[in-house]
């Protein structure tokens, strides 16, 4: 099957009657996704990024208040476990964009397997670290060349190396304008590596259209990151014949968010959206989850598509009406399951294989 398909979604008719798309499911996908046992947070939404420590403990789970939680399953409850500022005393609704600077918004979560340390992408405070026994996370890189980071997004690690692959999304927009930025076909983002040795910072690549999410191969000779805006996923090479060059991984018809590898290949989760007529939905009087809702085709639902490690698509699962899985942003696989993220949803997915 060819990664040249279509997404679930309905006609979409907006002020002035502008018909953004009509789309069907797409060919050879399996509806799958709707018998997903669903994992409800309690007083938190936005379960973004998911992880799992050393021990095989979690996940863990950033979310929209600026903490990051676990999940203890003997007591079947979310935990706190880290948050990523001190400064929280405003941080009490559940949801609350105008204060995610404050706050802070962690995304993309990766455990060092060698030390135990969780390493956090905040869109808004940069990469940070907390310890094995969580708490408040300090901070790793807050600015590059100079200018502080705009949109930390997301990360994978290189333990054998000690080197972290982490994403700057715009250094124009922060997070609560992602939309804005996606829409406007900002291209000012990056995918940047740091030594945690050295400490130093090296900018990889410039001119992404929405830097999102980062996965590295298996035998780490390249680094692959999600172009959002461009529907892509681009494949850096890190070491061999090919070390420094930047080609095209694979092209989507619709949003990549988050990509995580399995022992197999990798799960990415993509949205749909029609870039022409980005600019004019920004000009409507929407709201946030209105102009989200728009965005995606009108309709929530959830794909994950798993690829090989040359970018052929080797499953499609969906949830083409929303029924269970709305909204997902990142797919991983642990023992035969697949646990999924929502960037905006109160709850996790969790999918037998």
């Amino acid at each position: 099957m060819k990664p040249n398909l279509r997404l679930c979604a309905a006609t979409v008719a907006i002020v002035m009657s502008l018909q953004l798309f009509k789309l069907g499911p797409i060919p050879g996908s399996q509806n799958l996704l709707r018998t997903s046992e669903i994992l409800q947070l309690t007083g938190a939404v936005g379960p973004e990024s998911l992880a799992f420590d050393p021990n095989g403990d979690g996940p863990y789970t950033g979310v929209a208040d600026g903490r990051i939680l676990k999940w203890d399953p003997n007591h079947h409850r979310w935990t706190d476990f880290a948050v990523t500022t001190s400064q929280r005393k405003e941080c009490v609704r559940p949801f609350a964009p105008e204060l995610e600077h404050v706050c802070g918004r962690p995304l993309g979560l990766r455990f060092n397997n060698k030390t135990g340390d969780l390493y956090i992408a905040d869109a808004y405070l940069g990469l940070q670290v907390v310890g094995p026994a969580g708490g408040l996370a300090s901070q790793v890189v807050k600015e590059v060349e100079g200018q502080q980071l705009h949109f930390t997004n997301d990360i994978d690690i290189d333990e054998k190396k000690d080197v972290i692959y982490f994403t700057d999304s715009s250094t124009v927009f922060h997070r609560r304008q992602f939309m804005s930025s996606i829409l406007n076909g900002d291209k000012t983002g990056r995918l940047l590596k740091y030594n945690i040795s050295s400490q130093e910072v090296v900018v990889l690549l410039r001119g992404l259209a929405f830097a999102n999410g980062v996965a590295l191969s298996k035998d780490h000779s390249f680094v692959l990151v999600a172009e959002t805006t461009n529907c892509r996923i681009l494949r850096h090479w890190l070491y061999g014949p090919n070390a420094g060059d930047t080609d095209i991984f694979t092209k989507l018809p619709g949003f990549p968010d988050n990509i995580r590898r399995n022992s197999k290949g990798l799960f990415a989760k993509w949205l749909v959206s029609n870039t022409w007529a980005g600019k004019s939905l920004l000009k409507l009087p929407l709201g946030f989850k209105r102009l989200h809702s728009l965005l995606v085709g009108g309709k929530a639902y959830a794909t994950a598509i798993k690829l090989s490690e040359k970018g052929d698509v080797l499953q499609v699962l969906e949830d083409c009406e929303g029924k269970s899985m709305r909204f997902i942003s990142e797919v991983d696989e642990k023992d035969g399951k697949l646990w999924m993220g929502s960037v905006l949803m109160p709850f996790i997915g969790i999918y037998n294989l």
